[in-house]
This record gives structure tokens, C-alpha cells and sequence, in this order.
């Protein structure tokens, strides 16, 4: 973490909040995974609270919620639920905190409309499209048949029922949220139409998933787009912010603490998978599997949800390299993929 910059030392108690600029509290929720939180902003605004995130659906977030309603916003209203992005820890609580309060959910058009659609997709087991993907990148009948197990369709399970309707959020958009002007800054590749939300009067920048200080966001290819190149629309995304954000303003995370030293870490990120991507062109003596690269790229044992995300990322990077023309995909007799490099 060299050349950043924490300066909160503590993190907010369950149901409290520390205030990290005036007007702009933080809040804490747990997730039962091993990245075990994600951070919430409440922005006072007007005669209530403006909500960046929200937490996943469940009990435990709507207790500490309720804590939030009777402590910090002392009975004030929720104004509007603002979400950064469809994964289910940011969205997972937006229609319980919509219907409470009549208020209106602000989200960017993909992320919303993807929300809903996946809400909606839930089957006892994968479809054959889906099992088809995982085969393309390698996997062994024994690891397929593991995956079919596992169902199909479990994002609804981590969100309330979604709003039918939203405000839509659009890049560049300036919004007044308690006398601020805020200013979307959409980025893609983590997911398709990420919002973070940058207050240049304050110095503040709300970055969701795309700016994490301690660890990389997931970057992944899935079924949904198969044949998409995710990774080289997040780094032309880090580089945008880098061209459009100032370096000085306190970066508020979705995941571990604030910090300052946007510009460094945005760098960090952008090395980090260019290390990816050379350890794959390194480890491509010959043709070679998706699933035959997890162990060059991750240098650790897989299994279960840590393979699946690192066989998304994998791809994504595939599908980089591809795009920069440095190497070519085949497809054998079984349907299988392999990769070389190219001439």
C-alpha cells in the first residue's frame, strides 16, 4: 500500500457511521463472504439522507439499517437510493429501502435493466449455454458435473424485489445532492455501467467497485457476454478517470478504507494485470486450455466460487491478449478452446 494515504483509523461500528467529510457519513455492512463487508455512504440532503449502496438483502443488513433510520438519520427519510452498480451487495437492499420511503432509485440503464432481468432468471440448473461455457474454457466432465449441481439464477437470492421503474443516471450527469453538485463518471469492465460519483468542490470521489485500494475488483467474462473483452474497457476506464478525476480528492471505496493517492493506485491496478497478462504470454510455450492457466495467473489453489470468478477473470484476459492481437484462439473436435500465441 505504498503511496497511499488512510487517514481514518477506525472503522464504523455496526449500525454507526463515521463522518468522512461534512454531510457525508459512512457506514459498514457485513457480507458472508470473504471479502466480509461493503462500505455505504449517507449523504444528508435536504430534510433526509441521499444512499450510495445499500448491502445485500437479509436480516442482518436490515437490523443495522433500522439502527441507521433510529441513530444517525434520527427518523429522517431515505430522499433517494442512489446505486453504483447491479452486483447484489450494492443493489441487494434498494427495493426494501425504495418501498419504505417512497423514494426514487438512481441507477445507469444497463446496470439496472441487467439487474432485473437476472432477478428473474432463476432455474434448478444451469442451462446448456451455460455449461457449454465452462466446457469451451476446459473444464473436466467431473468439474462440470460439480458446476450443474450448483443450480442456477442465485443473484435474486441476495436482492429485495426490485423498483419497476428508475432514475437514470448517465456519464457526466451533475447532480445536487444537499447543496453539492455530484458528477457521474461511468466505467466499465467490472460491470457493464458502473457510476461512481465525484464531488470536485468537496474533493470526494465515490468509486464504488472501480477504485479499490487494497485488492483489484473482479474483471470477468461470463455468459452473458462470451465473447466480450471486459478488461481492456477497465483499463481504458482506470486511464479516463485518471484523465478526468484530480489526484487530491479522498477516495470512498466500496471495500476496505478511504484513502487518497487516486492516481498511484489507479496505476498499481493497471500493473497488476499487465503482470497477468505477461504471465499468461510466458506460461503459452504451447496451446493451452483456459482452465490450464488459472495456476500461472493465480499462483494459488481453486475451487468452487474462487474458480469460477478466477475462470471469468482468465477469459477476460484471454480475450485482452486477443484484442491486442499477441496471440489466437482455436477451437479442437470436442468444442473445447485452446490458445497460442500468435505468429
Amino acid at each position: 500500500m505504498s503511496g497511499l494515504i488512510f487517514p481514518f483509523a477506525e472503522t464504523p461500528a455496526p449500525g454507526e457511521t463515521v463522518e468522512v467529510a461534512q454531510g457525508v457519513h459512512w457506514a459498514r455492512f457485513p457480507l458472508p463472504f470473504s471479502l466480509d463487508h461493503i462500505n455505504v455512504w449517507l449523504l444528508e440532503d435536504g430534510e433526509g439522507f441521499a444512499v450510495v449502496d445499500t448491502g445485500l438483502r437479509g436480516e442482518a443488513t436490515e437490523v443495522l439499517w433500522h439502527r441507521l433510520f433510529a441513530g444517525v438519520m434520527g427518523g429522517r427519510p431515505v430522499t433517494r437510493v442512489l446505486v453504483t452498480h447491479l452486483h447484489p451487495d450494492h443493489v441487494g437492499q434498494a427495493g426494501f429501502l425504495v418501498r419504505r420511503f417512497s423514494a426514487e432509485l438512481w441507477m445507469t440503464r444497463e446496470e439496472f435493466l441487467l439487474a432485473r432481468l437476472l432477478c428473474l432468471d432463476v432455474r434448478p440448473e444451469p442451462p446448456a449455454e451455460a455449461v457449454d461455457f465452462y466446457h469451451r474454457a476446459g473444464f473436466s466432465p467431473e468439474m462440470l458435473e460439480t458446476f450443474k449441481r450448483r443450480g442456477f439464477g442465485n443473484f435474486s437470492l441476495g436482492v429485495t424485489e426490485m423498483p419497476l421503474g428508475h432514475r437514470r443516471l448517465c456519464d457526466g450527469d451533475r447532480l445536487s445532492i444537499g447543496g453539492r453538485h455530484w458528477e457521474v463518471v461511468v466505467g466499465r469492465g467490472h460491470s457493464p455501467e458502473h457510476a461512481s460519483l465525484w464531488c470536485p468542490a468537496e474533493h470526494l470521489l465515490i468509486s464504488g467497485d472501480q477504485v479499490l485500494p487494497r485488492i483489484s475488483s473482479n474483471v470477468s467474462v461470463g455468459v452473458t457476454d462470451p465473447e466480450g473483452d471486459p478488461l481492456t474497457e477497465w483499463l481504458d476506464s482506470l486511464e479516463a478517470i485518471e484523465n478526468r478525476v484530480p489526484d487530491d480528492v479522498l477516495v470512498l471505496p466500496s471495500h476496505n478504507e478511504p484513502f487518497r493517492g487516486l492516481h498511484h493506485r489507479l496505476h498499481r491496478l493497471a500493473v497488476g494485470h499487465q503482470r497477468r497478462l505477461d504471465a499468461i504470454m510466458e506460461a503459452l510455450d504451447g496451446p493451452k486450455h483456459a482452465i490450464d492457466l488459472m495456476g500461472p495467473m493465480f499462483r494459488r489453489k481453486l475451487e468452487g466460487t474462487d474458480l469460477m470468478l478466477a475462470v471469468g477473470e482468465g477469459i477476460a484476459h484471454l480475450h485482452c491478449l486477443r484484442t491486442r492481437g499477441q496471440i489466437l484462439r482455436e477451437t479442437a473436435a470436442d468444442g473445447v478452446h485452446f490458445w497460442r500465441r500468435a505468429a
